[in-house]
């Protein structure tokens, strides 16, 4: 199983302008199962290169052998018209539930006011059995509202957990709560805009009560190696200096099963680098 996550900053390469036919050619070649993207976008003409066009739908049509599902927590409108800035993941395999999650957006005196962030869960028949796949893009410029987000992941981590010990099917409810198992076992990925060893990086990782902590996948696969950066990369004037803001995240009992945490550092169609992991 191949899955690979990827901050497209709405497909706006290193010379301003939008290139989503680059992307989809980076993700084409690198042939995974699964794709968890972060900052899609669709009529916004005021971001950098003029993000008019609904990539969403450019993307989902781009690979009609995935199933699309699509996640906006940043939903504004313009003489009616949705102006959308969000997740999408794309998936090979059979999908049996979605749940879109609204993460916390605490006010910070003295910080910008940011954007409301999501995360996207979903569950996966995959060849090894049901898995569950989250994607989220955490706050950048506020630490408070970051680290509440960090801590809502882990309460719906631990929720999902506590559901999969206690399903039961029940033929006889009604087909909206016929919702099927929510397994424990999950992969978690994004942009999370901290770096390896920052506060909330270690608060993602801490146990958790009745429920799998989340390891570090590169961790996993590589040691004590030095982490490939994920932004700062092509001569993008952000970061000031290349960093590692997006991680794969696995349950404990996922992280035997992770054979490869790479960085593709080779393209220049965003100001991040996408990231893959292969589990077997």
């Amino acid at each position: 199983m191949r899955v690979v996550s990827w901050n497209i900053h709405w497909g706006c390469g290193k010379d301003g302008r939008i290139r989503i036919h680059a992307i989809i050619d980076v993700l084409r070649r690198l042939n995974p199962d699964v794709v968890c993207l972060q900052e899609v976008a669709a009529n916004h003409p005021e971001l950098d290169g003029g993000a008019t066009a609904n990539q969403f739908k450019q993307l989902g049509g781009a690979f009609g052998g995935y199933h699309m599902m699509e996640h906006a927590p940043s939903e504004l409108y313009k003489n009616n018209s949705p102006r959308l800035f969000g997740n999408l993941i794309l998936s090979k395999y059979r999908i049996t539930q979605v749940h879109r999650h609204l993460l916390p957006w605490p006010v910070e005196a003295g910080r910008p006011a940011g954007m409301p962030r999501g995360l996207m869960e979903t569950v996966l028949d995959t060849p090894s059995g049901k898995l569950r796949l989250m994607t989220t893009h955490l706050e950048y410029w506020s630490a408070l509202q970051r680290m509440a987000q960090v801590q809502r992941i882990r309460e719906l981590h631990a929720e999902a957990c506590a559901r999969s010990r206690v399903f039961q099917p029940d033929p006889d409810l009604d087909a909206p709560y016929q919702l099927g198992f929510r397994p424990a076992s999950a992969i978690l990925c994004g942009d999370f805009n901290f770096a390896p060893d920052a506060e909330d990086y270690q608060a993602l990782l801490a146990p958790i009560d009745g429920a799998p902590a989340f390891i570090d996948a590169w961790r996993a696969v590589h040691g004590k190696v030095a982490r490939a950066p994920t932004t700062g990369l092509h001569g993008y004037p952000w970061p000031e200096r290349p960093e590692c803001y997006d991680h794969f995240f696995v349950t404990d009992d996922l992280a035997s099963r992770v054979t490869t945490v790479d960085v593709q550092s080779e393209t220049a169609a965003s100001d991040h680098q996408p990231v893959v992991l292969d589990l077997d």
